[in-house]
């Protein structure tokens, strides 16, 4: 090795999987398709005893008995996925006594099978141990305690000398978070280890193949001949438990004094989370049914690693939750932001520590503890407007990113930037000083690298005593959970800002910042809705018959969608009424045939997140008897049953009587798949359909979880009030000329198709307020609508002609802040967006009643 090449990237280009040998507590054969040998370990004679070898380009069958071979061909018969590994425990190879446990996977072309002597142990034993670990686990609550406990766990099982949790961090150095040892071993617990203690194809094969072995680090590794095989290749090992081990990781272990060691790996999310390191002071081989339980240990560990995550990841957002409610409460309306710093600043302490704070609004600079004076903060805004829009930055070591920075290292070394504002670009930043900090290593990390009489080589390190390190003008590191918390300020701070802005720009910046904040907050709901409609489009292919049946589908499933979307949102994305989901889909698909469906029972108010997949399954419901059942002729019924079962379930009984005879259907479509599996497999309910021939028949339960129950006075309440709000199309006068001012074509024409429909015989539109202007000019409408916000500009010159003309116009927009404003405006009400044919009724009838009214 050349003395430039001598570095730590060398053990990268080691081909750790290719080592053409294995440890010798086992042996090895790989066989091609036709079971004939491609290649063997040297030591067959010493595992199987003198006499039972095979030489390579024989057949297994010469060496082992039928009924083994017939069970080796089973288990390769099994490997069906990548990186697979079938287990065969207690074989007798050779038809005797002798007893054999054999691991099966596929390398290339090749079966490999790796075997080894059985030792008496019970495999249904220790599979058995892992259940009081793991509910002694499932009671941890943080990452600590768990792998602490962890550690502690599979160390009394595997009767190991030291069992340690090694975590790798965002820059894939190590860290030791946890550890069991005997009591006479220093402890390694804390310690660092630089990233090149684990190459990264190291890493990768731990993602593949998550149990790792070395028995005895003084054992001699048996070659595997030949070498390569006859294409050139030679064998891949990367499943392999008896793989032999890179001669420097063994000198790694031998200078730490190990003789034997397990690996295991902790995956997340398909990714390396960090491993099992487990070491013993002597040789040490496991039997495989041990390492097998070990091996499911991990993997048990791993998934209730990810829930403990996953609940700390709740917390944090929880935490975020009270910040977002305290900051909402305690910053006064009409104060600026700027003014709020030191309630900002005493808030914010209580969940991401800081050392100073600055605030950066409307071109205004406020600043308090260690933080940079305004000129010293100026200088970094064009780099900060430069990054990318609506994201945090962070830094432990802000000058190294930005040198200008370097003016005020020694008072703030650490930034957490907030951006709260896309144009002008504003910031709350929060400063961390430079700390002195020691970080513990285990031995020096940079010195790999020793000379010898044959020159320079690579060496792993000798001393494993902690080495510590001092690290200056670097500031504590932003955690992950604090960076969490920030994100969900930098909402929060949004919305203040669209609340204390002053009312001079007010409108305009409260239009593009709202903007912001809906996108931040509807996104992954828009996002899922178009899912689900693009699942739905593909889904529905095949029940269709022709181009048109395919339109009409689609188009009454995700009618039902938009239905059950208007019905939760009507209460601000909160609670809706089942009975109004039976009534939309009844009001939109049985058209005369409405009071022969009957809903009885107490009215249960189900969750959004439920709602729209109970609103598809009844909508098939519908739909089908419409077409098919009770509904489809003169005669049918249709009863829907409400219960509330135990743990306030909700409880469906659907029952169709007096239709056509019922047929069970021939073939199975999507739209079955919605009845029988929606509701089962997204909110852990159940479903049940009985085809009877006298009529169908169904029953539905939704957990409670997804439930609220209204009382019978409020069930009456309820139904009154949509009877009273219930819209005819019976107008008593409609405008004959309506203006739409409206920046947006497609909503202006849909809102002109709905008026047309309700009798209005001129609509004219217009996007801007000189157009707008015109028109008045021109001819006076007897009706307009205007949106408040149209693009660069707003509509309140309109407003204005409109009430000198003595004109009734109403305001659409989609701020409910606009509502204080439409009666300095002289509007005659306010229309919310999303608005639609129901809502341009009741507009109509106010202007109908208003007409009519006596001066």
């Amino acid at each position: 090795m050349n003395a430039q090449d001598v570095n730590l990237s060398n053990c990268d280009r080691e081909p750790i999987h290719q080592l053409g040998q294995i440890q010798p507590f086992g042996a090895l054969i790989a066989v091609n398709s036709d079971w004939f040998v491609a290649h063997r370990s040297c030591n067959l004679s010493v595992i199987f005893g003198e006499g039972k070898d095979v030489e390579v380009g024989e057949s297994l069958s010469r060496l082992v008995s039928p009924s083994a071979l017939e069970r080796l061909r089973s288990g390769a018969a099994a490997l069906s996925l990548d990186d697979q590994v079938e287990r065969l425990f207690a074989l007798s190879l050779f038809g005797d006594e002798q007893l054999f446990d054999c691991a099966l996977h596929t390398s290339g072309d090749f079966t490999v099978i790796e075997i080894e002597r059985h030792v008496d142990g019970d495999l249904d034993r220790q599979l058995a141990v892992l259940r009081p670990i793991m509910s002694r686990l499932e009671k941890k609550t943080d990452v600590e305690t768990l792998a602490d406990e962890a550690a502690r766990q599979l160390r009394h099982s595997l009767q190991i000398d030291r069992v340690m949790v090694y975590r790798f961090r965002d820059d894939l150095s190590g860290e030791v978070i946890a550890e069991a040892k005997r009591e006479d071993l220093e402890a390694f617990h804390g310690l660092r280890y630089p990233k090149s203690d684990i190459p990264n194809q190291a890493r990768a094969l731990y993602v593949r193949n998550r149990f790792r072995i070395i028995s005895d680090v003084e054992s001699a590794p048996v070659p595997i001949e030949p070498g390569v095989s006859f294409d050139g290749e030679p064998l891949d090992l990367s499943m392999s438990t008896l793989r032999a081990v890179s001669p420097i990781h063994i000198e790694y272990l031998k200078n730490m004094g190990v003789g034997a060691s397990l690996s295991i790996s902790i995956i997340i999310g398909g990714k390396l989370w960090g491993l099992f390191a487990c070491h013993h002071y002597g040789p040490k081989l496991l039997p495989y049914s041990h390492r097998t339980a070990a091996e499911l240990f991990s993997e048990l560990f791993s998934l209730v690693l990810d829930r403990v995550i996953a609940r700390q990841s709740s917390e944090r957002r929880e935490v975020g939750r009270k910040i977002h409610d305290r900051l909402m409460r305690d910053i006064a309306a009409g104060t600026s932001l700027a003014s709020s710093l030191p309630t900002l600043d005493a808030v914010i302490q209580q969940a991401i520590p800081h050392d100073g704070a600055s605030i950066f609004v409307e071109d205004a600079y406020d600043s308090r503890g260690s933080a940079p004076n305004e000129e010293e903060f100026r200088a970094l805004v064009p780099s900060l407007n430069s990054a990318a829009t609506s994201r945090l930055l962070q830094s432990d070591a802000l000058a190294e990113r930005l040198p200008r920075a370097e003016r005020f290292a020694d008072r703030a070394a650490g930034a957490l930037v907030i951006p709260v504002s896309r144009s002008p670009r504003d910031y709350l930043v929060l400063w961390r000083k430079p700390l002195t900090q020691t970080v513990a290593w285990a031995g020096n990390p940079e010195k790999p690298v020793e000379s010898g009489p044959n020159g320079d080589r690579l060496t792993p390190r000798k001393s494993f005593e902690a080495w510590r390190e001092t690290v200056e003008g670097r500031a504590e590191k932003w955690s992950d959970a604090e960076l969490d918390i920030a994100e969900g300020l930098r909402v929060t701070l949004l919305e203040i800002i669209l609340r204390l802005t002053d009312e001079a720009v007010a409108e305009r910046a409260k239009a593009q910042q709202q903007q912001e904040l809906l996108i931040a907050e509807l996104n992954h709901r828009v996002r899922n809705i178009l899912n689900l409609i693009r699942g739905l489009i593909s889904q529905s292919k095949n029940d269709a018959r022709d181009i048109e049946s395919f339109v009409d589908i689609v188009g009454g499933r995700v009618s039902s969608l938009a239905s059950a979307h208007d019905n939760i949102t009507k209460g601000n994305w909160s609670h809706a009424p089942f009975s109004g989901l039976i009534e939309s889909e009844s009001n939109a698909y049985l058209a005369g045939k409405a009071d022969r469906l009957a809903l009885q029972g107490p009215e249960a108010m189900i969750a959004p997140e439920a709602y729209t997949v109970l609103a598809l399954v009844m909508h098939e419901m519908v739909t089908n008897s419409a077409k098919y059942g009770s509904l489809s002729d003169r005669s049918g019924a249709l009863d829907v049953t409400v219960h509330r079962g135990d743990n306030d379930d909700l409880h469906i009984r659907w029952t169709e009587r007096d239709g056509p005879p019922v047929k069970p259907p021939t073939r199975r479509g999507f739209g079955s798949t919605i009845i029988e599996r929606s509701i089962p497999y997204e909110l852990g309910g159940e479903a049940k359909v009985d085809f009877a021939l006298s009529g169908l028949s169904a029953e539905f339960r939704v957990p409670g979880s997804y439930v609220e129950w209204r009382s019978t006075a409020e069930t009456k309440a309820a139904v009154a009030e949509r009877k009273e709000s219930g819209h005819s199309s019976d107008l008593k006068r409609v405008p004959e000329s309506v203006l739409l001012v409206e920046d947006s074509m497609i909503i202006a024409l849909d809102a002109e198709d709905c008026l047309k429909e309700l009798g209005v015989e001129t609509v004219r539109i217009e996007s801007s307020v000189a157009a707008a202007l015109d028109a008045l000019a021109n001819k006076e409408p007897s009706l307009a609508i205007l949106d408040y916000n149209l693009g660069r500009e707003n509509s309140e010159p309109v407003a204005k002609v409109l009430r000198e003309k003595g004109i009734p116009f109403w305001l659409a927009t989609g701020y409910g802040e606009m509502q204080e404003r439409s009666g300095e405006l002289g509007a005659a009400g306010m229309l919310t967006k999303p608005y639609g044919k129901d809502e341009l009724v009741d507009l109509l009838s106010a202007f109908g009643a208003a007409a009519s009214a006596p001066n």
